[in-house]
């Protein structure tokens, strides 16, 4: 598909002062400011992280309370039992708080909804359950922010429910005896976009800083947090909150963590995944976190829980065979899914057309039909919801957006066909009768028609910078290696070199062109994979990120290229 490029624009002057006061190029200053780093106080946090650099956890509202009320729980000896969600970010939330709490003496379990038995959240049901097995105290963590109703039936049964949550609070924030975001108003904790995980490890902070004060551990060790950063990084890298601030700092040293682990679980689930050494944040995004999210879209998330909290090699082992087997399950599921959604789009004659997609079958796997509907935004650029039909003529479906759309905001407008719906700008779910797809098409259709033009249809590439062949050596490559872990908010920076010429091209391994290219009297060596089928003839410009290739002991400069395209003047 063709993109539109679009070069930002950095003033000289300010890069040049930044580049100065930190030692590193115009050009690593400039891409730097691109992401907001504008000013040498945020600068040098962000090229060395520093967890010293944490702020106060006391600071987010709701957080002396929920400290208070976990106090008591030790205190009395009372039972409690954490609420995750079935994602990566509440499996690793419920992991850092089972394993902690039981870490300093008390008595904590689990329980983690089966989302097709229980739903999304919390709900009345299960919180029955729970009382019923005598938990005193419930923590929820990535859920509950919404669950005005279910923190009322908490209150009636006489059971105190903390929420620690990062999702979008509604008008009415839930009568719990601790609420926790970030988001929810009033609240002057100075980051807003914590993961679930991030909220849970602020009251790990807050909890052993008051465990300190009342002397828990003058007769025995106390725990270091940097122990749970790995299920941090899990949760904050494989939820998409933005990599910066708090959350660069998280994933920095979570990665570290992760990939010298000593949890079994961890090790296990390295292994099945084929990660060995350093371990990156595209591995834990597309290796790790899709091993980890399959039970719960397959079936159940508890077995991701039990590998993180297990300590016995034997069970994990076995444990991150069953996720590694769900996984590969989950990916022929999805192919299946996305061939059929693919064949529907083509022969309907819709596209390119179209403002949006929306696709309904029965018998299409409901845990899956969000991912695949990612795989439809890539590859047609438009809105794309995707719907499950199961037996009672009940649909479920999963959407997810592009630039410039904001999906709630359009389903609320066009929300007369649905029963229920909720999510936020990019990823949204719905749930309607199948009597009424047809009809919610037109209406989404109708508000993406209204909203988007021709130019939000042509996909963006974001180039950083615009450098000259001089500006790109190995010390460039060095410098921009300092700005990982890459990730939303913080991507892989792209650059340009305009008017250059390919002097050498051949075609290696499964469609990849290994290209020689001259620009400004410089030879540059590059590779573009899966871009065998790319002209490279006349005066271009390219979009790349400089990289270290190591050949035989032998370090030299390769430029990875992203995008070519004819040369504009």
């Amino acid at each position: 598909m063709l993109k539109k490029w679009v070069v930002n624009t950095v003033v000289e002057a300010k890069a040049l002062e930044l580049s100065q006061a930190l030692g590193v190029s115009a050009v690593t200053a400039g891409i730097m400011i691109c992401r907001g780093v504008e000013t040498v106080e945020d600068g040098i946090p962000f090229l060395n992280p520093s967890l010293s650099s944490m702020h106060d956890p006391f600071l987010l509202k709701g957080m002396h309370a929920a400290v208070e009320r976990v106090l008591l729980a030790r205190k009395a000896g009372e039972s409690v039992c954490i609420y995750g969600d079935y994602d990566v970010d509440g499996i690793s939330g419920t992991a850092l708080l089972v394993s902690f709490l039981r870490r300093v003496g008390m008595t904590c379990n689990y329980f983690i909804p089966n989302r097709f038995d229980d739903g999304y959240g919390l709900n009345e049901e299960a919180l029955q359950r729970i009382i019923d097995s005598g938990a005193e105290l419930i923590i929820s963590v990535d859920c509950g922010i919404t669950a005005i109703q279910e923190a009322s039936f908490c209150q009636q049964e006489g059971v105190d429910l903390v929420i620690l949550d990062h999702h979008s609070p509604k008008e009415t924030i839930p009568a719990a005896v601790a609420v926790v975001n970030p988001l929810q108003p009033g609240c002057e904790y100075p980051f807003k976009m914590l993961s679930g995980v991030g909220v849970a490890f602020s009251l790990l902070v807050a909890l052993r800083s008051r465990l300190r004060q009342d002397g828990a551990f003058s007769s025995s060790c106390e725990p270091d947090l940097r122990d749970w950063l790995d299920l941090v990084a899990l949760g904050t890298i494989a939820d998409v909150v933005p990599l910066v601030g708090q959350n660069r700092m998280y994933a920095f040293f979570g990665l570290q963590k992760l990939e010298y682990s000593i949890r079994p679980g961890i090790t296990a689930l390295k292994k099945v995944a084929g990660i060995n050494g350093a371990v990156s944040c595209g591995q834990v995004g597309f290796r790790l976190a899709p091993r980890l999210n399959a039970v719960g879209r397959m079936e159940s998330a508890v077995p991701g829980v039990q590998l993180l909290l297990s300590n016995s090699i034997e069970e994990c082992i076995a444990a991150a065979d069953e996720l590694d087997t769900a996984n590969a399950e989950r990916q022929s599921v999805e192919k299946g899914i996305l061939e059929q959604a693919v064949a529907m789009v083509d022969s309907s004659g819709i596209y390119p057309d179209c403002r949006s997609i929306v696709l309904a079958s029965a018998g299409w796997h409901q845990g899956v039909v969000g991912i695949v509907a990612s795989r439809l935004v890539e590859r047609y650029h438009r809105p794309t919801i995707l719907i499950s039909i199961d037996d009672h003529g009940y649909a479920n479906g999963s959407g997810r957006s592009i630039p410039g759309f904001h999906l709630l905001e359009a389903l609320n407008t066009c929300s007369g066909q649905l029963e229920r719906f909720g999510g936020h700008r990019y990823a949204a779910g719905v749930g309607l009768k199948s009597e009424n797809i047809d009809e919610f098409a037109v209406s989404f259709e109708h508000i993406s028609s209204q909203i988007l033009g021709h130019s939000e249809l042509l996909p963006l590439l974001a180039i950083d910078v615009a450098v000259s062949p001089m500006e790109v050596n190995l010390t460039l490559a060095n410098e921009l290696l300092c700005m990982e872990p890459f990730g939303a908010g913080n991507p892989e920076p792209t650059l340009m070199l305009r008017g250059v010429t390919v002097v050498e091209r051949r075609i290696v391994g499964d469609g990849h062109l290994k290209l020689r290219i001259s620009a400004g009297g410089t030879i540059f060596n590059a590779i573009a994979f899966r871009q065998a089928d790319d002209p490279t003839d006349g005066i271009l410009d390219i979009a790349f990120f400089p990289e270290k290739n190591i050949w035989n002991n032998t370090t030299t400069l390769q430029l990875r290229i992203k995008s070519i395209r004819k040369a504009e003047s």
